[in-house]
């Protein structure tokens, strides 16, 4: 019977791949409605990204478009994750946000969010590039297809 066991353990341990090192979903909140009759995992999303908005105001400052990365590297060096990204009113400009991860951590997730004022005054992410950087080094980017 242990001896069947052996190659049941061995198949499973070999289904295990090897995790990435970068994951990014996106989200984009264009309206404040929440209706209960389309896609559940599109109206949870809305309700927890429009959680504790009140008025009117507050709600529409959490329209946008939101970025969360899923990050896996070694944890000898401080890393930072950059968001680089192009938006449709700012021309070719392009803009930049840092999370800062201390040494010692391997994995966690960041999130970025182009929202508000910001998202309605500048218009909306055109283009993204989302690295991750280990000791000034690149370990893993994800982007959109119009980044270049």
């Amino acid at each position: 019977m242990k001896y069947l066991l052996i190659p049941v353990l061995l198949l499973i341990a070999s289904c295990a791949g090897p995790t990435e090192p970068l994951i990014v979903k996106l989200h984009t909140l264009r309206d404040q409605n929440v209706s209960l009759g389309g896609d559940p995992m599109v109206t949870h999303e809305k309700m927890r990204r429009l959680y504790g908005a009140i008025s009117m105001e507050e709600r529409r400052q959490r329209l946008g478009q939101y970025y969360t990365v899923l990050w896996n590297a070694d944890s000898s060096t401080e890393k930072e994750i950059r968001f680089d990204y192009l938006q449709g009113n700012s021309g070719s400009q392009v803009k930049t946000i840092h999370h800062k991860i201390a040494a010692g951590t391997s994995s966690g997730k960041g999130e970025f969010a182009i929202s508000g004022d910001n998202y309605f005054k500048n218009g909306r992410v055109l283009a993204w590039k989302i690295s991750l950087i280990s000791g000034g080094e690149t370990i893993a980017t994800e982007q959109s297809y119009l980044w270049e």
